[in-house]
């Protein structure tokens, strides 16, 4: 988030307006929602997450045991099976 003055950002009547209601200090204005970004989708972690679930899947398929993707991806078995179960329905209906 990055400070901006409203001096330089704003119209002269629309901040006359608004110090009427707050001068001399900070507001947050948020996004509308259409054009907020979902979890992950700016910094990565989405398509790090989707791409490592992936490989969870083939290295399931492959023969790798639970305890095995256990030990190599630092997850407890119930989330394996999840993600097993999530990415190859997710592939399934591409």
């Amino acid at each position: 988030m990055q400070y901006k003055n409203g001096k330089e950002v704003l119209p002269p009547n629309l901040l006359k307006e608004m110090q009427k209601y707050i001068q001399g200090e900070l507001i947050y204005i948020p996004k509308n929602k259409s054009q907020r970004a979902g979890w992950g989708e700016v910094n990565g972690s989405r398509e790090i997450i989707a791409q490592r679930n992936e490989e969870i899947l083939k290295l399931s398929k492959e023969g790798t045991t639970l305890d095995e993707l256990e030990q190599i991806y630092n997850l407890s078995t119930d989330s394996i099976r999840k993600i097993i179960y999530k990415t190859r329905n997710l592939c399934n209906g591409r």
